[in-house]
């Protein structure tokens, strides 16, 4: 997730089988009053899902495309998301969900441990990890430990997006866990941005943000997407909150850019990710997943990548054009 509700919290990790679904085929031609049978041409049918289970991921929560090594990295929480265990992993998987290295990145024997890493984003050469209270930076090549940035105050860091100068944002979706285990609101909802020479600034902090998660950020600010409330809004770099609107479904997760410019959203509440414009109508273009965390667009594929927190699995799902 990147803050999941209590009940999802929960839950129980689920594993199924490995499998790809199989196509559907066209229907068979209808003969003619001639008694010769025509071609008809076969319904569009949406290509099944690349599906990846029992592959060893555990509590899959982000999703990021390397475009410079066509991989994908899937960061791997391995316990309680909030728990400084130093077991977390990330993953490095070939562009049809291939498994290259299942821990390419071991917390267990990195120089700076990673205890529950969340979101990720790519600046220049550096991998940048949530990590808690912490952003951990690994080389983007070879996944060498760099350093890792304390963010004073945070709680919960959950998402990361990289701006276009080099700074990266870095929410906080403000949860800490109760005597029992359990997530809990603390009031620490935040934007915070790092600068590439590693200064953190807060950028907004407000417990009225949301529980802000899913990032996407440009030039002027970022876009951001809530877990609690279910909205998406813009905060801008000066720190003001712009242009809030409610989605059709809550407990938002993942925000990404299309090619064709429009927003994909996934959401836990609808098991779906949403497809829209900032001004205009979000609508479901999956359907069906669960516990759908923080995604990632393959912009030469035209795939959207999904990890499945709960079902520690991921998958793979072509795009059709809107």
């Amino acid at each position: 997730m990147r803050a999941r509700a209590v009940t999802a919290f929960l839950g129980l990790l689920l594993v199924a089988s490995a499998c790809r679904p199989a196509r559907e085929t066209a229907p068979a031609a209808e003969p003619t009053a001639s008694g010769t049978a025509e071609p008809t041409s076969p319904p569009a049918v949406a290509a099944a899902p690349i599906v990846i289970r029992d592959a060893g991921f555990r509590t899959p929560e982000s999703v990021l495309y390397d475009d410079a090594s066509d991989v994908f990295l899937v960061s791997n929480i391995n316990g309680p998301e909030v728990e400084a265990d130093g077991n977390g992993f990330i993953s490095r998987l070939d562009a049809e969900g291939k498994i290259l290295d299942l821990k390419w990145i071991d917390g267990s024997k990195s120089k700076y441990s990673l205890d529950a890493p969340k979101g990720m984003a790519f600046a220049g050469n550096v991998l940048y990890v949530a990590d808690i209270t912490s952003v951990k930076t690994f080389d983007r090549q070879n996944g060498r430990a760099l350093g890792s940035i304390a963010i004073p105050g945070s709680s919960f860091l959950n998402d990361l997006a990289a701006a276009p100068d080099g700074s990266v944002y870095a929410s906080d979706s403000g949860f800490k866990a109760d005597n029992k285990g359990e997530l809990q609101p603390d009031g620490n909802d935040a934007i915070y941005r790092i600068t590439p020479d590693g200064k953190v600034a807060r950028v907004l902090k407000d417990k009225g943000l949301g529980n802000p998660n899913g990032l996407l950020a440009d030039a002027e600010g970022a876009w951001v997407v809530t877990f609690g409330s279910g909205e998406l809004y813009r905060v801008t770099r000066d720190g003001r909150k712009e242009s809030a609107r409610k989605l059709p479904s809550g407990q938002l997760d993942g925000i990404v850019r299309a090619a064709d410019g429009s927003l994909l959203i996934s959401s836990w509440e609808g098991s779906s990710v949403l497809r829209g414009a900032t001004g205009g109508a979000f609508t479901p273009v999956i359907t069906g997943v669960t516990s759908p965390a923080d995604i990632a667009y393959d912009g030469k594929r035209g795939r959207l990548w999904i990890p499945l927190f709960t079902k520690d699995a991921v998958e793979i799902h072509a795009l059709a054009s809107p």
